[in-house]
């Protein structure tokens, strides 16, 4: 007897399923997805259930309108784990389904590979690029463009080229386009270029044979130090996954890493290595789903929304910087990409490596406790030196856009050897803020409890926390004055500084600002290869991964801040950041050196690191964390509440917490901090408030919030706020 009943997951924030009738046409299974009727809209949802019963009453029930797939979208340990991912986060599990699904795929479009557009030069066109095109810019613009070979419609909007330019050199027919569909390709039987391959080190090895000897599920950490080869030794652990026909799937925390990781990978292996990150569209990021869910795709790599890519047959899941922030989800589905990666080897039964110079300390407690199997790579590859690293107290010293004397003479002395120097400052812009010089008024986001930064490029003021931006202001709106300054320094003012400074020598600033073309931070990296560039300033872009063989001064200028941070995490944030800004000195056969500026040199934690490294300081931060009964010793799990008005949010938040403490499952071992404002209580226009709940068990945690949800629902003002939860905060601002 067939089901006449389908329960249907739909994206609205809403912790239930709804039910639809089945006609008799249609012939849905679970998993696959269905345009329903809801309201007076028609939305798209994923079937979870089929029977022949419901709970309402039938002849209320409206019909599914349109069955868009015959098979399930995800294989069925997939289903199960987002399932449960839905549920341990605490989020709606119709909007964890749309979370992960391509975006193509969420407005409908069949899950087959899509045609995509492709611009070539023709002959007659190949012919005029010798004849040149006088003063038709954009028109010289897209013939050189596609000299180097065909480029995707997208690819070429993405140069900021007129539609109208295309449309000419069309009708002219010096350009083509054509729609192309890319055919399945098979594997080699040379999988490997054995030239690309490196020599390892005795640690590298172990670690290599350690992993291909496990059999199903095994989480490994790779503990090791910058330039220690972690790569060389991923590359030649999915080399044995892909000789047994099986994919592999390698995590990276951002798109900045995305170019140089493919490009390697890419050398070595010769099957189809795909991307999937935030910065493709939407055609690109379906075929690559797509590619990879039917075994055509050997490697994946990609950012965190590539971990719930369906594989044919998955053999290796690669975490690399496991410890990076950028893993955590912010929004809506609000899961750990690190966590899920290794809940999911677990369900797939193959094994899941944990890379990093600076393991997270909840990663170092797993491995410590034999959860987790612990290698170290200890020695950095290809006989690079460690770094020596040096602390200048700043204190009377006079700063020059954030520059010491001292700096600059080891600047000076690095530079004149032919070397590179890296700058990281972690403050985008030209200015944090602009101050009136007479009565002291600070020029602030009308949205938030923060200051504008200038952008004196584009002319304007930006609050990086809500996005809103206004012209530059001249005059002062508190007493009138026009003695307007500029206080403290961003990466655009330390740039123009050393253009002065150093004019012998370029420079070049890497940024969110001037990397947000596609392509544009792979074309900086590859001329930073190349010395076109001496001087180096970056954010945290350039922390991560990069490979600069000249670059043998790495100095980090303003990390005081995070010294006396009200946030637990910020020690071992700015352990993890100076470790990796200074690994990316002295990584070939040239020393390098290490500059902190700092008014505070005595400080315990710049002194392990200086001296001891990370382990020295992980080991004295676990003891901290311990005696505290925080992370990694107990679980947090941090409600937030934003609305207009600020004592609806506090009200609100004192009645979750009435909720949660008067539940039979809260004992002794739990504790609830707050409500209290949240470190900024204003953000884009809204106040926000937060609490914390705290539990020594992380199951414990979960049946609390499982059970308790529910009635936090169903609260006076749970529906006159916006409320979320996160469990397992890694932002607590």
């Amino acid at each position: 007897m067939r089901p006449t009943i389908a329960k249907v997951a739909l994206p609205v924030p809403l912790d239930r399923e709804f039910e639809y009738l089945i006609p008799g046409h249609l012939f849905p299974v679970i998993g696959a997805r269905v345009w329903v009727p809801f309201g007076p809209k028609k939305l798209l949802g994923i079937v979870t259930g089929l029977s022949h019963q419901s709970e309402y009453d039938v002849n209320k029930l409206k019909p599914l309108t349109t069955l868009l797939d015959h098979e399930p979208l995800w294989p069925d340990t997939l289903y199960k784990l987002i399932l449960w991912g839905s549920q341990f986060y605490q989020a709606p599990i119709g909007e964890t389904f749309n979370n992960v699904m391509p975006g193509a795929l969420r407005k409908g479009k069949p899950a087959c590979k899509q045609a995509i557009r492709w611009w070539q030069l023709t002959d007659s066109g190949k012919n005029q690029l010798m004849q040149g095109f006088g003063r038709a810019i954009q028109q010289a613009k897209i013939m050189h463009a596609l000299e180097a070979g065909p480029l995707t419609h997208q690819q070429l909007l993405e140069l900021d080229v007129s539609p109208s330019a295309l449309k000419t050199l069309t009708e002219k027919g010096w350009i083509v386009d054509k729609e192309q569909i890319n055919t399945p390709q098979e594997w080699p039987s040379q999988l490997v270029d054995e030239s690309d391959k490196r020599q390892l080190n005795h640690e590298q090895m172990l670690a290599v044979v350690t992993l291909n000897h496990v059999e199903g599920y095994e989480c490994a950490l790779l503990d090791g130090v910058t330039g220690s080869g972690k790569t060389e030794v991923y590359l030649q652990l999915i080399e044995a996954v892909l000789e047994k026909g099986k994919q592999a799937l390698v995590l990276v925390p951002e798109i900045g890493l995305t170019p140089q990781t493919i490009n390697r990978f890419k050398r070595r292996f010769k099957v189809n290595v795909t991307t999937i990150h935030s910065g493709l569209n939407e055609t690109e990021r379906l075929n690559a789903w797509l590619e990879t869910k039917s075994g055509e795709c050997g490697i994946l790599i990609g950012t965190r929304s590539a971990l719930m890519t369906p594989f044919a047959d998955l053999g290796i899941i690669i975490v690399d910087e496991e410890h990076d922030t950028s893993y955590k989800q912010q929004d809506s589905w609000r899961y750990h990409a690190r966590d899920m990666a290794i809940l999911r080897a677990h369900h797939e039964q193959v094994p899941v490596v944990l890379g990093s110079a600076t393991p997270s300390l909840e990663t170092l407690a797993n491995a410590q406790s034999g959860k987790y199997l612990h290698l170290e790579l200890t020695h950095r590859a290809g006989g690079a030196q460690p770094t020596r690293n040096f602390a200048i107290d700043v204190k009377g010293l006079h700063l020059e856009s954030g520059l010491s004397a001292p700096l600059l003479a080891k600047m000076r002395q690095h530079l004149e050897q032919g070397n590179q120097v890296l700058l990281f400052l972690n403050r985008r812009g030209f200015s944090p803020a602009m101050m009136c010089h007479e009565c002291g008024w600070i020029a602030d986001c009308i949205r938030c409890d923060a200051y504008y930064t200038y952008h004196k490029g584009s002319g304007e003021m930006r609050c990086h926390h809500c996005g809103s931006q206004r012209p530059v202001i001249h005059q002062c709106q508190n007493c009138g004055s026009t003695q307007l300054v500029t206080v403290g320094v961003g990466t655009e003012q330390l740039e123009a500084h050393l253009q002065t400074l150093f004019p012998e020598y370029k420079t070049l600033r890497i940024d969110r600002d001037n990397t947000r073309k596609k392509g544009s931070l792979d074309s900086a990296l590859e001329a930073v290869r190349k010395q076109e560039y001496q001087i180096l300033i970056g954010t945290q872009m350039l922390a991560k991964g990069h490979h600069f063989p000249n670059v043998t001064l790495v100095a980090l200028l303003d990390v005081d801040s995070s010294l006396y941070s009200s946030d637990f995490r910020a020690s071992e944030k700015l352990a993890q950041l100076f470790i990796q800004v200074a690994g990316r000195a002295g990584r070939a056969s040239k020393p390098g050196q290490v500059i902190l500026q700092t008014h505070h040199p005595e400080h315990s934690l710049l002194q392990a690191l200086i001296h001891k490294g990370y382990a020295e300081f992980a080991s004295t931060a676990m003891q901290e964390r311990k005696l505290a009964q925080l992370p990694p010793y107990t679980s947090l799990t941090l409600f937030r509440a934003e609305s207009n008005s600020f004592a609806l949010c506090e009200e609100f938040l004192r009645q979750v917490r009435s909720t949660l403490e008067a539940h039979p499952l809260f004992d002794n071992s739990c504790w609830v901090m707050g409500p209290s404002p949240a470190p900024m209580a204003k953000r884009a226009g809204k106040s926000r408030w937060q609490l914390i709940l705290q539990c020594q068990l992380r199951s414990t945690m979960q049946r609390l919030l499982s059970s308790s949800k529910a009635a936090i629902e169903l609260l006076p003002n749970a529906k006159k706020v916006r409320w979320s939860i996160d469990v397992d905060p890694q932002d607590l601002s």
